[in-house]
């Protein structure tokens, strides 16, 4: 891993004795007010300890969900994105005394930044030791926080006047909003460790060991086009899945496949013409079929294989690959022979298709002397449940690593580390 850029500010090189510390983690965890996977809150203990034993003051803030309605602006406040499982869960797992401070919603505005003056008080017990930490309400029921206008302005004032110092550790929440940039450089600010950590171990998938071997998958082609296309220039071998490899299928083989927009398949021709000489590609020969989405109905599933395919056929959904596919001599030698690997992908449709990934992420792990780097969000989350014995075999294991987030992986295979905005605000600070 190569050294982080000197122009970053660095938590461990500030003094937080006797400072409030305004932390921006990515605890985006919460699904209809429940924790679905606990892994990203985890992440940050070392910050929240590492404040504490420094004699600093902390205070998170986290966003959760979607809340804005991107054409009217609209903010929807309600109890299955609140933060409060989240609250819950540290005081467990630390004894830490988190206090949410209650704070008034102004209908659709969300909360007001004006509404921030009222957490002095609680400043005052934090800095008492009455309580362990605050905890800001979701920063997307704020007012300004994603709608780039003079709201995010003051809010970014507002949040600053609570501390006397900013941390982002918050690599996933990659998208430039008050609380991840705005607020930068307003009071001193540095990257706390998972930031450092993320960073560090991206410079292995944008400078990686060879062969490198990259699988990624999605639900829309137009959101991997750019990320695909820099990250093809990487590889020695690049695998496929998700409604991205039905685009680049229907492309390739002429054929229609239920689901895949006509505009991804023109801009899957693009890959497929730069890929045509040289075989980067490995395409997975064997797709599962099936005549309905929501459900695994047998009599409506088939496996079809690649060299079928006929010209001008429309076909039901693909919703997998077959673990099959991993048979073929050439994908085995691939597999075995990779120095490092880059997952961000689930093969299929879940809950009812993971068969594909499966077999996916327990090939990857025969291959033990390689390096492992997994993207975050529903990457983790189908390894953990698909592959359980590998998810807990990497949790210790020094040659896998786990973003946690894997769109800012993507997004910053495409514009660099140091491209991210949340990120490049700090080397202005």
């Amino acid at each position: 891993m190569c050294a982080l850029d000197s122009r970053l500010p660095l938590i461990q090189d500030l003094d937080l004795s006797g400072k409030v510390v305004l932390a921006r983690v990515d605890h985006n965890v919460v699904e209809k007010g429940v924790i679905k996977d606990a892994f990203r809150i985890d992440s940050t203990f070392g910050l929240i300890h590492y404040i504490a034993s420094k004699g600093g003051f902390p205070i998170l803030m986290t966003h959760v969900g979607r809340t804005r309605d991107s054409k009217t602006g609209h903010i929807k406040v309600s109890q299955s994105t609140a933060v409060d499982s989240i609250v819950d869960y540290l005081d467990r797992k630390l004894c830490g005394g988190f206090k949410t401070p209650l704070l008034d919603v102004n209908g659709d505005l969300g909360i007001e930044a004006s509404e921030l003056k009222k957490v002095a008080s609680c400043v005052g017990q934090l800095k008492s030791r009455q309580i362990g930490g605050l905890y800001l309400p979701n920063t997307r029921w704020f007012s300004g926080e994603e709608s780039k206008d003079d709201n995010t302005k003051t809010l970014a004032e507002a949040l600053a006047q609570l501390a006397d110092i900013y941390i982002n550790d918050a690599f996933g929440s990659w998208q430039p909003h008050a609380s991840t940039f705005d607020v930068a450089g307003k009071i001193p600010s540095a990257a706390g460790f998972l930031m450092q950590k993320e960073l560090e171990h991206l410079d292995l998938v944008l400078n990686p060991e060879h062969p490198f071997v990259a699988v990624v998958a999605g639900s829309k082609y137009d959101t991997k086009i750019g990320p695909l296309n820099k990250i093809y220039e990487k590889v020695d071998s690049l695998i496929l899945g998700g409604v991205v490899y039905n685009a680049y299928l229907c492309a390739k083989y002429g054929i229609k496949v239920a689901g895949v927009a006509p505009e991804d398949v023109e801009l899957a021709k693009g890959l497929v013409e730069k890929d045509k000489n040289v075989g980067k590609i490995i395409e997975p020969e064997i797709v599962v079929e099936s005549e309905v989405l929501d459900t695994y109905d047998p009599a409506k599933v088939k496996e079809i294989k690649i060299a079928d395919f006929r010209v001008g056929h429309e076909y039901h959904y693909f919703l997998d690959i077959g673990p099959a596919s991993f048979d073929r001599p050439r994908v085995q030698e691939i597999m075995k022979s990779a120095k490092s690997f880059f997952v961000n992908a689930v093969m299929g449709l879940t809950p009812h298709f993971g068969a594909g990934s499966a077999r996916l992420y327990r090939e990857i792990r025969a291959n033990a002397k390689s390096r492992k780097l997994f993207g975050g969000g529903d990457t983790l989350t189908e390894l953990k449940n698909l592959a359980p014995e590998v998810y807990l075999e990497a949790l210790d294991c020094p040659s896998y690593y786990f973003f946690t987030g894997g769109g800012a992986v993507l997004t910053a295979i495409e514009s660099g580390a140091y491209g991210l905005k949340p990120v490049a605000a700090l080397l202005k600070s």
